[in-house]
């Protein structure tokens, strides 16, 4: 079997395994399962217990497939930087094992903070991804792909570095923010725009000036 068959089959198997752990404790969950949660990480949206169970690991396991796929028949896939192509693959896996594991864990009364849990994560992705934005080559599935990036390689290299340091800032940033227990998302959502916004605006800078 091919090895990146293998990393499709084990990766999907790895977004569903919150659903085995969910039917084996299936009796000890609640009936109203909680499914969303608010900026201030409080419930606020409920599905049945087997939806809850069920459902996100396989939206996941299919995000999954679309991922691989997209990887897959980039046409310039050559040029992807192979540790963020391995964080590409293992994105929706991590996600649903993470995620789906805190709500099973809270659904049965563990007292988590979600909103700490998904910064903590949020600011780890944000220092991988940062680190080897750098790195990346041209690829229409993988960096910052705006028009100006994928019609100059400077253009693409120099926003890159920019948007590394910045990603690796905002991560160490947000990583802080979860250590503080900082309970709403609104300032790691301005620390996104910011790791959003800049690099973009600084890619138009560079294409008016002929990069």
């Amino acid at each position: 079997m091919k090895k990146r068959n293998v990393e499709l089959i084990v990766t999907t198997l790895a977004c569903l395994l919150p659903a085995v752990a969910g039917l084996i404790l299936y009796d000890k969950l609640p009936d109203r399962f909680p499914v969303h949660f608010n900026a201030n990480g409080e419930p606020d949206g409920y599905a049945g217990r087997l939806f809850g169970v069920l459902g996100m690991p396989a939206i996941l396991a299919a995000v999954n497939l679309l991922v691989h796929f997209a990887l897959r028949t980039d046409p310039k896939k050559q040029n992807m930087s192979p540790a963020l192509k391995l964080v590409s693959y293992w994105f929706a896996p991590v996600i649903s094992i993470v995620m789906n594991g805190v709500i099973l864990a809270y659904a049965m009364g563990a007292k988590i903070s979600i909103t700490t849990v998904v910064l903590l994560f949020l600011g780890i992705l944000f220092i991988v991804i940062g680190n080897y934005l750098p790195k990346t080559k041209q690829a229409y599935t993988m960096g910052i792909r705006l028009p100006w990036t994928l019609a100059s390689e400077e253009n693409w290299n120099r926003t890159h570095r920019l948007a590394g340091f910045l990603w690796v800032i905002g991560g160490a940033a947000t990583v802080l923010l979860a250590l503080l227990r900082v309970t709403s998302v609104w300032v790691p959502l301005g620390i996104l725009l910011v790791m959003s916004i800049v690099p973009t605006v600084y890619s138009y800078v560079l294409y008016r000036k002929g990069i």
